[in-house]
């Protein structure tokens, strides 16, 4: 199968109706099967979720036993729950693990008691201003317990001791993580990484895992240039772990996408790399700039998600944040709202393809050198003026072509060019691609340094 290179694109790219609906339908699909698994940082349904993404793409599972070191962090122990409740006087269930995994506060310590409920209060969480919902709470990092319960529940409750239990397991065990390595004609690598940490919350951050899962399908059964690495990890820890385990082969990141909260109505948003100024930014803004849509580029900023570990001052990789409406902007977010109405497939459908599309800019994009830099070439024996075959549009393409000769001075990218002229990307690199041909260009594998422009 053709790969990915200046001649041309073999991504199965999201390019009409039917195509968008097949592949918004698959990934809504997904995450509803991986909606009912009870995911935390670590434990058995971290390794499910990873078991059933291995059915898909070819992963890599790696377990890092309690208490290894990572940088300034040590694994934590492992958690585990089989059941929780929370029975009334009369002995009414009135709150059940098995009816909602959000209802039990992320690693809570075994509990078996007897208590008043003004004592039971105390490790009750609820969302007054959303009575309906039950919020999302964890305690990793420090030993206790609770239980999370819609507030209109909390009001009904009636005076009385009741009875506690959470069945639940908190010892030496592991981190589980996934990684996806497809080999590229290079070692240069594109980075995806999104966290499996979450339990049944399908924007933050199922949508990011099915479209990550999905990406490495579509990628899986084609050539390309760059190696594309997925990872699928627990959220801070595990990119942190990653990284300390890796740091050679973080060096080979060239351009990374970190994918969360991707599948709600809301526009994309981008949030730029620590540099700012990376080609994945450059190429994010692109591909969001030409699909017609409201999007919303942000800055860089240390909190968020995996790119700040990323982007850290001792690796500052060229990693940004695809997302739809950011976390912490949408009322349902970390509550039993954000489920499966909140995620559609035709929202989930248009991130997937702009990560396509920014993944083909990316291979095809690159810098070049013109190789008779001493005026224009005579184009006209070369059959390079005038009309150009197959262009809809051959003064564009005639254009893009002195473009092209003239910026390819080896400090500007193939994107610059486009950038710079005004001109789709795609006819300037179809452009450099009928100049090489004609061996009237060298691409670069190390860039100069960069001209002014």
């Amino acid at each position: 199968m053709a790969g990915l290179g200046v001649s041309g694109s073999a991504l199965p790219g999201v390019r009409d109706r039917r195509e968008n609906s097949e592949i918004g339908a698959q990934l809504h699909e997904l995450i509803s099967e991986l909606y009912p698994i009870s995911r935390s940082l670590t434990g058995d349904g971290v390794r499910e979720t990873l078991r059933r993404l291995g059915e898909l793409i070819p992963l890599e599972v790696h377990e890092v036993p309690s208490g290894t070191p990572a940088f300034d962090w040590t694994i934590p122990k492992e958690w585990n729950i089989r059941d929780a409740y929370i029975e009334d006087p009369s002995g009414r269930r009135v709150v059940s693990f098995a009816d909602s995994n959000l209802h039990v506060m992320g690693y809570s310590v075994p509990v078996r008691r007897r208590m008043p409920l003004e004592e039971l209060r105390e490790h009750l969480f609820t969302l007054p201003e959303h009575p309906e919902w039950i919020p999302y709470r964890t305690s990793y990092y420090e030993e206790n317990w609770g239980f999370c319960l819609a507030h209109a529940q909390l009001e009904r409750l009636p005076q009385g001791d009741y009875e506690v239990c959470i069945d639940s397991t908190l010892g030496d065990g592991y981190l589980s993580y996934g990684e996806c390595v497809l080999a590229g004609q290079q070692p240069d690598e594109i980075l995806i990484s999104t966290h499996v940490c979450h339990p049944s919350l399908c924007n933050d951050n199922l949508s990011g895992v099915a479209i990550a899962s999905l990406l490495a399908r579509a990628l899986s059964s084609i050539e390309h240039r760059y190696t594309y690495r997925f990872l699928f990890i627990p959220g801070t820890i595990g990119s942190i772990t990653w990284l300390s385990r890796n740091e050679e082969t973080a060096a080979l990141i060239k351009h990374g996408l970190v994918l969360t909260c991707a599948g709600d109505e809301g526009s994309s948003t981008y949030k730029r790399s620590r540099r700012g100024d990376a080609e994945i930014d450059q190429a994010m803004e692109y591909v969001l700039a030409s699909s017609g849509q409201p999007f919303a580029i942000e800055d860089f900023s240390p909190w968020g998600y995996d790119e700040r570990q990323y982007c850290s001052p001792g690796f500052n990789l060229p990693v940004g944040c695809l997302m739809r409406t950011p976390h912490g902007r949408f009322p349902e977010y970390h509550t039993s709202a954000d489920g499966l109405e909140l995620v559609t497939p035709r929202a989930l459908a248009d991130t997937f393809g702009k990560c396509l599309a920014t993944f083909e800019l990316l291979e095809r994009n690159g810098v070049y050198v013109t190789l008779n830099p001493k005026c224009e070439p005579q184009l006209g024996k070369r059959g390079l003026y005038g009309a150009i075959g197959g262009e809809p549009d051959k003064r564009l393409a005639q254009m893009a072509i002195l473009w092209v000769l003239n910026l390819s001075d080896g400090g500007h990218s193939l994107l610059d060019i486009a950038l710079r002229s005004g001109l789709p990307f795609e006819t300037i690199a179809s452009a450099a691609s009928r100049l090489l041909e004609h061996e009237l260009l060298r691409r670069l594998e190390a860039p100069l340094r960069t001209q002014s422009a």
